[in-house]
């Protein structure tokens, strides 16, 4: 697979939207095999209609497992990925809702055990970021979207999981490489980031016992449709270029980091955030 080392300048799009990307973001490697690592369980990914969601989705049906796929409103780009699921004899069920809802989260978690049987992995991963230059252009308003977008469905989602996770399931929560060296213009951004890998540590410590393991993913910078909808072109064209390996990643690159963790491959791993982000080193 030949890798990108820049982006060029473009038109600004939205998250989700794939196929205006230049080049359009690899979803899962052309060589890929799965070996049924996964058969017969069930997954639940938030954000699952693009990006790194998607990824995980993919690896996820090629390993045997059906997936629900909750996401907001890019309804073409999660019947794609619903696709991409199907075409490897899976079922995939589409979830849409806003997951700042309460309520919303419970019924999600509820329809996934209804019609596809069964809960054993959940992957919080959904999340949005508003870059911004000055402090004083944080609003109020801004950092309340960004926490309850970001951390507030990681408790709603996992409490109603817990009720179906059994010993040998698996929570996968979705960090960032801002968690450990912060970012100076995604300050609220990288605070939830940071309170996601505290909150991997807790959960995971609290259920132990219990069997079910809560491990962390923390990508650098990854070639998804969030980046090219935040930032301006020229910074665009320069993403990824800082890291040690100078490049971005790919989805493809991350996706199988969560059916590691989602499989028995990790069952003596928990609380632990598996970093992946072009050889950056980070404490903790």
């Amino acid at each position: 697979m030949e890798k990108p080392t820049s982006f060029p300048q473009q038109e600004q799009s939205q998250p989700g939207d794939e196929h205006k990307m230049m080049p359009e973001p690899e979803f899962i490697r052309k060589d890929y095999k799965g070996s049924g690592r996964l058969q017969g369980k069930v997954a639940l990914v938030t954000g699952g209609d693009s990006g790194i969601g998607r990824s995980a989705v993919v690896h996820f049906a090629h390993e045997g497992a059906d997936v629900a796929i909750v996401y907001y409103n890019e309804h073409k780009d999660a019947e794609d990925t619903k696709k991409l699921v199907e075409e490897q004899g899976r079922k995939c069920l589409l979830i849409s809702g806003d997951l700042k809802d309460e309520e919303f989260c419970k019924k999600a978690v509820q329809k996934t055990v209804a019609e596809l049987g069964a809960l054993n992995i959940l992957v919080n991963n959904a999340a949005v970021q508003f870059p911004e230059k000055e402090f004083k252009d944080i609003t109020g308003e801004q950092v309340r979207e960004t926490f309850e977008t970001n951390i507030y469905p990681f408790f709603y989602m996992t409490r109603e999981a817990l009720k179906h996770l059994a010993k040998g399931d698996s929570i996968i929560n979705t960090t960032s490489v801002t968690a450990y060296r912060g970012s100076e213009h995604l300050i609220d951004y990288s605070s939830t980031k940071g309170a996601i890998v505290t909150f991997t540590r807790s959960t995971s410590a609290m259920l132990a016992e219990k069997g079910i393991r809560v491990n962390g993913i923390a990508p650098g910078p990854v070639w998804t449709p969030l980046i090219p909808a935040s930032f301006e072109p020229d910074e665009v064209a320069k993403f990824g270029q800082d890291t040690p390996m100078k490049r971005a990643g790919q989805p493809s690159e991350v996706g199988p980091a969560y059916v590691f963790l989602a499989s028995e491959d990790a069952s003596y791993i928990t609380g632990q955030v598996i970093h992946i982000n072009g050889g950056e080193m980070t404490g903790g």
